[in-house]
């Protein structure tokens, strides 16, 4: 399997994509009192991943490797990613991955999408940047949803180690119980529709807007 080591370094917490600065809306919550400890964030990150990374994110990869216009689901993408500052860490992302991708994972397919990013006809969000690079290697769908997923995973628990702050012990038992939920929800996208596209959770919604006006906070979305 000759994409398996470009996989790693794709998805390596290392990547200089900005992910560290973001919390997508768990630092809202930390703010609040609700999540507070490994026992809390274990909850949002479970909930995270079965409802935005699934509904979302993970859609967006299953329907790009199906197949789909890539400006129609860059579309989609703004469209339905109703928070600014989520919207935005997607794009800021998204960029990055295109930069790095062009000069480590160079192919035609993300010449394209850089070429509809810089003409303005895409916004150019990081699932789809991350898809097109993952296609080109070779990477199965199913490995390639697995990999994102759980690379997001990763990024945020590490990122609720600083912010909890919690053990990197509790961390590494966090991400153990993620598999688990990124397994299930490997399993449950290529079972749903187009229609379910975008659905996601009002609570983790109002949490990401709250999160625009945090007094004091250490992530940018």
């Amino acid at each position: 399997m000759s994409y398996q080591l470009a996989l790693q370094q794709l998805v390596d917490s290392a990547l200089p994509t900005g992910a560290f600065a973001h919390s997508l809306g768990f630092e809202t919550y930390v703010d609040a009192g609700v999540v507070a400890d490994e026992v809390g964030f274990g909850r949002w990150l479970a909930a995270f991943i079965s409802q935005q990374l699934t509904y979302s994110d993970g859609l967006a990869i299953r329907f790009l490797y199906e197949g789909w216009d890539i400006g129609e689901l860059d579309s989609l993408l703004s469209a339905s990613l109703l928070p600014r500052e989520v919207r935005e860490a997607s794009f800021k992302m998204g960029l990055r991955l295109l930069e790095i991708g062009a000069e480590v994972f160079p192919s035609h397919g993300l010449g394209l999408y850089r070429d509809l990013v810089a003409t303005g006809r895409a916004a150019g969000h990081q699932p789809l940047a991350f898809a097109v690079v993952a296609s080109s290697l070779g990477v199965p769908m199913e490995e390639a949803l697995a990999a994102y997923l759980f690379a997001a995973a990763t990024s945020l628990t590490q990122n609720a180690v600083r912010a909890i702050p919690l053990g990197q012990n509790a961390g590494q038992r966090l991400l153990r119980q993620a598999a688990d939920d990124v397994a299930a929800a490997v399993e449950r996208i290529p079972r749903l529709s187009p229609d379910d596209f975008g659905a996601v959770s009002p609570g983790l919604e109002i949490s990401q807007m709250r999160h625009e006006r945090q007094r004091a906070r250490m992530f940018m979305s």
